[in-house]
């Protein structure tokens, strides 16, 4: 049988008969107050928010032009769906970042199903790596586009882990020097030579791959070594995108994250991140794109509820509204940081600092060793 407990003293209440517009009144018999039950809506709304949020459709079509749907949706921006903590290994891992803006960068972690990790940052550095690697068990491999400060984070937060550098990604970054109507019979012959690297499938080819570089680099060296004065009278090399070009490649071959697909056996990798690329950030990117207009800040947690929403496990909507913080929980939490810090810098523990009275003392009689 269906009871209702006292929202005073906790109790069981019994149905009292029913107010003027018919609603059920209830009374405890602990402490014989009366009261009406409050339907608590909040999730059923949370749901249209997101089904709204992850679809197509426009607030200008809705009843009212939807301002009855912002009036009743709004708290539902100051939450923070937060990530999960990751204590399952995975067998490949797909890293990645989506700039939001000039200066703000989501680095999104991703399995083969789900979402597994965000770190939101300025840029792409090695302490956001870090921050996003730390709460995740280290995978056997990890596929990425070569961000900056992902090497040296890869080093300290999953040193056992192999790199795979995508190898779309190393391409366009030799299309970027070369263009793609090279000019010189060089650039051609490299531009052809890295298109070659989507057709590798075994490491006996990718080691002819790599002969076919290095007998490049020998048969066009004189060309590459000569020189041009600049206006400034300094001698700069005539060819210098081409040498950055295979700069590029080279430095993939010495770390060894160019051909790491090829290694394992009983896993399949893959040499590309399409799976972060098409399949997280092209869906975030559409559903901006879809509901343009908003704020940075909007647009950031937007990213944040679609990144949740497809984790391993996500919390059904009652207990996302109990769980997960609020802009005004995270403001509280950094007040009492800020005034215990504050405090913890203005007063002197034992043994901090030198102590006035310490050394003077407040008598009538002059000292003068001080």
């Amino acid at each position: 049988m269906r009871y209702i407990k006292c929202p005073y003293c906790g109790e069981k209440s019994s149905k009292y008969g029913r107010t003027r517009a018919g609603t059920q009144r209830w009374k405890c018999g602990n402490c014989n107050n009366t009261f009406t039950e409050k339907v608590d809506s909040s999730a059923k709304l949370l749901t249209q928010f997101l089904r709204w949020l992850f679809s197509k459709e426009v607030q200008a079509d809705m009843p009212g032009k939807g301002r009855t749907f912002r009036r009743k949706t709004a708290k539902f921006w100051s939450i923070w769906p937060l990530p999960p903590k990751i204590e399952e290994q995975y067998d490949v891992l797909y890293l990645d970042g989506i700039y939001l803006s000039r200066k703000l960068c989501v680095l999104i972690c991703c399995s083969d199903e789900h979402v597994l990790g965000w770190y939101v940052c300025r840029y792409e550095n090695s302490r956001g790596w870090k921050a996003l690697m730390e709460r995740i068990v280290a995978p056997r491999v990890v596929i990425s586009d070569g961000g900056y400060g992902f090497a040296k984070a890869l080093r300290e937060s999953w040193p056992h882990t192999n790199h795979q550098r995508c190898i779309f990604h190393a391409f366009t970054q030799v299309k970027r020097y070369t263009t793609g109507r090279p000019k010189t019979v060089a650039g051609r012959e490299l531009y052809e030579l890295s298109k070659r690297l989507f057709s590798i499938n075994n490491l006996g080819q990718a080691a002819a791959w790599i002969e076919e570089l290095e007998s490049w680099r020998m048969r066009h060296d004189a060309f590459l070594r000569e020189m041009t004065m600049d206006e400034f009278g300094n001698q700069r090399s005539t060819h210098e995108r081409l040498l950055k070009a295979e700069k590029s490649l080279i430095r993939l071959i010495k770390r060894e994250t160019l051909f790491t697909y090829l290694e394992f056996i009983d896993i399949a990798v893959s040499p590309y991140n399409n799976r972060l690329e098409g399949g997280v950030n092209a869906q975030l990117r559409a559903m901006l794109r879809n509901h343009r207009g908003l704020s940075l800040e909007r647009r950031l947690k937007a990213v944040y509820w679609w990144c949740y929403m497809h984790s391993p496990r996500p919390l059904s909507a009652s207990n996302i509204l109990r769980c997960m913080p609020t802009d005004a929980c995270i403001a509280k939490a950094y007040q009492v940081a800020d005034r215990r810090y504050r405090v913890d810098r203005s007063i002197p523990h034992w043994g901090d600092a030198i102590v006035w009275n310490e050394l003077h003392m407040s008598t009538e009689f002059p000292t003068y060793w001080d």
